[in-house]
């Protein structure tokens, strides 16, 4: 290397790093190096304060941190709303993972079945080969994926139901495992001997087998599911579409019969349908096709927010096959085309673009998961891949909470440093520039209001109201009493600086010019005791934060369903959960850690920065 290029890379090598210090002193802080024909001038007392508080790395790090948090906890919730009444038992206490829909690869172009469950899906192959994938543990101790029985032989149909699955293979054996508290997976041994098994399914806490003839075999749950085993519809029926509760036949002529006993809004089938051709069921109506392309749906029809199960979209070609989710409908249309509708929580009614440019030939619909088979074999997949951060004990998604709950959580911190901080401003203003009997008095009360135990004070308080004020009221009065009875560390802060401030000559100088005393106070004396009341209002803001986090962990704060990271600890606070279910405690508590971490160095950066002294300490 020459001379010239070893100055040039040398060169390049000091701009790179005078670079990186100038990012690091931007963002972390960091005094700027002077030259020796530089000197450091004379600063205003703020700008000093500030380049001191930047050169502190620990508060800067802290300042970026929560300044992300508070960006992430104030849009997040915007674009992430939540429904305070959304509630979903099939989704209950799940893992953090986006996996729900990442089938093997061995399965893309030889797909022969697929069957879905509430967190989980099973795929069968043409060389009859069981593959299963997603969330597979329904419960503390049943895996689906780990009870596979052995010796199935060469499988060609499966069924999932809410919690257990059952297998049919080439020979007409059935198999069954999974969760059986109802007998769901127990198969009556006169099935066993049966030859002309056609068709198999799977709901919840009930099994069905269906055969050639039209008979149909039920076991599992009788009680929670109205089904007839005697219904005069026997070597009848086609098909079958289970609903949560009911059972729904189509007969070989093309009718749809009502299997149970009870009069309901599943019995109400509309007239005039038609040759039907095809069933299917979401938790709660019943769709059917006739051959004319035409989709019926009628039972317990809710309308959501986001459209409901009776709102059938329009095709420009005949629908032909027909299949029910949890709450929506997917079909498939004879030009290959894919329409789906219902609720659309979890995007499950929301086809993707590209299968517009695809020949669909099989839809494979259940819960909240799709699937369409090209025809090339290849597996379309879109719905409810998972969730970030799990879900709790009644199927919310915790992320949703932990977005929504740390809003309201720093909200209620900030209101009450805001209530506490005017108080304590204004009671040692007055307090320490009057003095006398005035002074007297306000000290007593604050004496009396700091000797109240705060936390069984307010739990005292919320036991006395109970159920009588609303959700939201309780949050505006948590903010209040949060506020009210901590603003005497305040005060007596206020108080003494005033005290030692207000004979000084500038203070003098007003009362000669005839300036009221209150302003005196509020507009000469304050403004100079301000460094004080900021450092205090930041650490108070953090001690709120986690009062209220406290009295919500012990359920005397902010009451479900609106979240709060004190009431997501208070669902968590027992063994089975904490050992089991470590997301539901894991990141609320995490989240609130870091915050509280960060306000409290970046209030003691601040008190650094202001008192020059404590860097001689």
């Amino acid at each position: 290397m020459s001379s010239s290029q070893y100055s040039k890379a040398k060169e390049n090598d000091k701009s790179k790093k005078s670079f990186t210090r100038l990012l690091f002193g931007k963002l972390f802080g960091g005094k700027k190096e002077l030259s020796i024909f530089e000197e450091e001038q004379v600063q205003s007392p703020f700008r000093t304060v500030i380049r001191t508080f930047r050169d502190n790395k620990v508060s800067m790090t802290a300042f970026y941190t929560f300044l992300i948090m508070f960006l992430i906890l104030t849009i997040g919730p915007m674009i992430k709303p939540i429904d305070l009444s959304f509630s979903e038992t099939s989704q209950q206490n799940i893992a953090p993972g986006f996996d729900f829909l990442k089938f093997p690869k061995e399965l893309n172009g030889k797909v022969q079945d697929i069957a879905i469950g509430p967190t989980f899906s099973l795929g069968v192959s043409t060389d009859g080969d069981l593959y299963i994938w997603g969330k597979t543990r329904v419960s503390r101790t049943i895996d689906i994926k780990a009870e596979v029985p052995k010796g199935m032989g060469k499988i060609v149909k499966v069924a999932a139901g809410f919690d257990h699955v059952l297998a049919l293979n080439d020979q007409g054996e059935v198999f069954a495992w999974g969760s059986g508290r109802q007998m769901q997976t127990t198969i009556p041994d006169y099935i066993k001997s049966l030859n002309n098994i056609k068709d198999i399914e799977a709901g919840y806490q009930n099994s069905i087998i269906l055969t050639e003839d039209g008979y149909i075999h039920y076991f599992g749950n009788a009680m929670n599911n109205d089904y007839n085993e005697f219904n005069e519809y026997q070597g009848q029926i086609k098909q079958v579409a289970l609903t949560a509760d009911a059972v729904i036949g189509l007969t070989f002529d093309g009718q749809v019969v009502y299997l149970g006993m009870m009069d309901n809004s599943y019995t109400k089938i509309p007239e005039n349908m038609g040759n039907v051709i095809d069933i299917a069921a979401t938790a709660t109506t019943v769709a059917a096709l006739n051959d004319q392309g035409q989709v019926f749906v009628w039972g317990n029809i809710s309308t959501f927010s986001d459209g409901n199960e009776a709102q059938v979209v329009e095709t420009d070609s005949r629908i032909i096959d027909i299949e029910g989710g949890r709450t929506h409908y997917t079909a498939l249309t004879e030009s290959g085309q894919v329409v789906a509708w219902g609720r659309n929580y979890y995007n499950q009614a929301s086809v993707p673009k590209e299968l517009s440019n695809v020949k669909i030939e099989r839809i494979y619909t259940d819960f909240y998961q799709n699937y369409a088979i090209d025809e090339n074999g290849n597996i379309h997949v879109w719905g409810l891949k998972g969730y970030l951060m799990g879900t709790d004990d009644i199927g919310r998604d915790i992320f949703t909470r932990l977005l929504n709950g740390g809003r309201m959580t720093i909200t209620i911190g900030a209101v009450a440093v805001i209530i506490s901080t005017i108080i304590g401003v204004i009671v040692g203003g007055i307090s320490g520039y009057f003095g006398g009997k005035l002074d007297m008095v306000l000290q007593r009360i604050s004496e009396m209001v700091a000797s109240l135990p705060f936390l069984p004070f307010a739990m005292i308080l919320s036991s006395l109201i109970g159920n009588a004020m609303s959700a939201t009221q309780r949050v505006y009065f948590i903010m209040v009493v949060l506020g009210l009875l901590s603003w005497t560390g305040l005060q007596r802060l206020v108080r003494a600086q005033v005290l030692s401030v207000r004979e000084q000559e500038y203070v003098t100088a007003a009362r000669s010019l005839g300036i009221k005393k209150y302003n005196i106070v509020f507009r000469h004396i304050l403004p100079n005791v301000i460094s004080v009341i900021l450092v205090d209002a930041t650490l108070s803001f953090a001690l709120s934060m986690l009062t209220e986090s406290t009295l919500s962990f012990l359920g005397f704060g902010v009451q479900p369903p609106q979240p709060t990271w004190g009431n997501m600890l208070y669902g968590s606070n027992n063994s089975v959960v904490i050992q089991n279910y470590w997301w539901r405690w894991v990141f609320a508590s995490i989240a609130l850690s870091i915050c509280v971490i960060c306000v409290n160095l970046i209030g003691d950066g601040l008190r650094d920065a202001i008192d020059p002294k404590s860097h001689e300490r």
